[in-house]
This record gives C-alpha cells, sequence and structure tokens, in this order.
C-alpha cells in the first residue's frame, strides 16, 4: 500500500492532551490565554489562584508570562495559550528569546481557530507555522506534538529545560471543557497576587 495514501492520523484531543502536558499544576504559575486555553486551564486546576487566566486581552498571555518569570526567577512559569492569541502579538517572541528566562516555558495549543471571536479558520490551518516563527524568533528549545506519544517529552522539556522553551501541540478543533469563569478582573488579579506570595 502506498503510504502517501493512508489518511493522516488523527491530532490529540485538548481534553485529554493539555492535562498529560500540564501534569501537576501546582508546580507552576500559570498565565492562560483567551477562549479554549483559558477554560482548559481553569478547568483542570479548579480554578486555583496560581492560574491568571486572560479574557479579550488579546495578544498578551506571552508578554505577561515573560515579565512573571523575570519577576519570580525562583518559580516555573507556563504560558499555555491559543494560537489565535499569540498570532495577535507574536513578535513577543523575539523578545521573549533575547531575554530567555530560564523558568519560562511556553505551550501554543494550535487548533487552527479563533476561538475568541467564532471559530473562524486561523492562519495556522493556511500554513502559518508558528514553531517555525519561534526558532526563528531565536528560541532555542521546541517542540512539536501533532501524537499523544510525543507529549510525554514535551511535559519533561516545560519542567526540566533550562532556557525559555516553546512547545506546538497540535490539537483537533474541538471544544474545550464547558467551563463558567469569574470574569472579574478584580477579583482574579488579588487572587493571582496573593499566589505570587505562597
Amino acid at each position: 500500500m502506498n503510504p502517501s495514501a493512508c489518511p493522516p492520523e488523527p491530532l490529540p484531543d485538548r481534553n485529554q492532551a493539555v492535562p498529560e502536558l500540564v501534569g501537576r499544576h501546582e508546580d507552576f504559575l500559570i498565565v492562560a490565554g483567551l477562549a479554549g486555553t483559558a477554560r482548559d486551564l481553569t478547568f483542570l486546576s479548579r480554578d486555583a489562584p496560581h492560574v491568571f487566566a486572560l479574557a479579550g486581552a488579546m495578544g498578551s498571555a506571552t508578554s505577561i508570562g515573560l515579565g512573571l518569570a523575570l519577576a519570580r526567577p525562583e518559580r516555573r512559569v507556563l504560558v499555555v495559550t491559543g494560537d489565535g492569541e499569540l498570532l495577535m502579538n507574536v513578535g513577543t517572541l523575539a523578545t521573549v528569546a533575547v531575554m530567555n528566562p530560564p523558568n519560562l516555558a511556553i505551550v501554543c495549543v494550535d487548533n487552527g481557530r479563533y476561538g475568541e471571536t467564532g471559530y473562524q479558520k486561523s492562519h495556522t490551518s493556511l500554513g502559518v507555522d508558528l514553531e517555525q516563527m519561534a526558532i526563528g524568533a531565536g528560541i532555542r528549545t521546541t517542540r512539536r506534538v501533532t501524537r499523544p506519544d510525543e507529549i510525554p517529552e514535551a511535559s519533561r522539556l516545560i519542567r526540566d529545560g533550562n532556557g525559555t522553551s516553546f512547545v506546538l501541540m497540535r490539537v483537533e478543533p474541538t471544544e474545550s471543557p464547558p467551563h463558567k469563569r469569574d470574569l472579574d478582573p478584580t477579583t482574579e488579579r488579588l487572587r493571582f497576587r496573593a499566589a505570587l506570595s505562597d
């Protein structure tokens, strides 16, 4: 049988892949991007105060994570964001690469959709490669996850890397867990600030 005639393997389901990749969420200070990743992480952590989940602040997750990693070098900082949110401020990857904090990991959950604005196809479904953009920006350690068996290595990378790491995890365009979030910014800011001093 011609290998090129075989249908491609299905991408991981985010509802299994994100929890497996993150693992013990308490080990990190987490900045979650918009829409799907915000629901992924608040559902996974049961709204734990060490998870700062964004809403409407398009393109801010990586910048916030970088500032947090520089301000708290003794803590592991994890940014989990989507392809749409990252595309809105992809130039931040260049600043991340130049600063290269050893305690920062960025995970892009790429479902090829703009989940915050109506689930339209995003640029990544049309050929844009965010891992290559991270490499071009100068981030030295990257991984691509397209199969479940690639998740454990990526999970180790976000925990043990010495220097900023970037993981692009391609997932099926399925819904995140249906989780009702507290969208009051003052409450979230105060909760997260308290978690910084723990």
